[in-house]
């Protein structure tokens, strides 16, 4: 059973999401939250699988809370729910370590997908904010001033070709190579190439890492 708690301050939007989560066989919403910090306190309690994280709160703003609860409650994920899709919100909710990133007009059948796929950890992006996301990785310098210094060597001057451009969007949503190579009318083989040129340019092998950097390049 998926374990989930919602967190809005919006008491129609707690009651009309735990209506649709609550007819889910494998979903069970065990407590809602009025604000972040109330959130974070019932995370403690219940130790749900998901938060579904409102950004703009009273007490405590989705943005703080998710950072507090990868702090004080790392195995609980937080999907961030919001009829917000500026830059900000979204760089925000994902450097503060969000899995997610919805909006409020987001169809039931695939916020029901989104969900169950954000609790197994993996990156939900709607793929007009990771088109977002990848747009802005065309101008990398612009922050470099919020990397670490070694990070900032390695990727300050970083350039991208519009292809790898196609693929990072992509990557950013959490796809496979498999996936990426089905999107883009490419073969898994052609795909990996660009992945490693990728890598070789961010300065790291790693899948995980790569994303995590592909991300924050997008901070200003």
């Amino acid at each position: 059973m998926l374990t989930i708690i919602i967190a809005d301050d919006q008491t129609l939007m707690r009651d009309g999401l735990q209506t649709i989560l609550q007819l889910e066989d494998d979903i069970e919403v065990v407590a809602t939250a009025e604000n972040g910090e109330e959130a974070c306190r019932l995370v403690a309690i219940h130790d749900p699988d998901l938060v579904l994280m409102d950004i703009r709160m009273p007490v405590m703003n989705g943005i703080e809370a998710v950072k507090k609860l990868r702090e004080q409650s790392p195995r609980t994920k937080a999907l961030v729910l919001t009829t917000f899709d500026e830059d900000d919100y979204i760089i925000d909710a994902l450097a503060s370590g969000a899995v997610g990133f919805l909006l409020k007009d987001i169809p039931t059948d695939k916020l029901l997908q989104a969900v169950r796929d954000a609790a197994k950890g993996e990156i939900m992006l709607p793929s007009s904010i990771a088109v977002k996301l990848a747009a802005r990785l065309a101008a990398p310098a612009s922050y470099a001033r919020t990397q670490a210094p070694h990070a900032r060597n390695k990727i300050a001057d970083v350039k991208f070709t519009d292809r790898e451009m196609s693929i990072i969007a992509l990557m950013v949503e959490g796809r496979t190579n498999r996936d990426i190579a089905g999107l883009l009318f490419m073969s898994e083989g052609t795909v990996k190439n660009y992945v490693s040129a990728i890598y070789d340019k961010i300065g790291t092998n790693d899948r995980t890492q790569a994303v995590i950097w592909l991300k924050d390049m997008t901070v200003i």
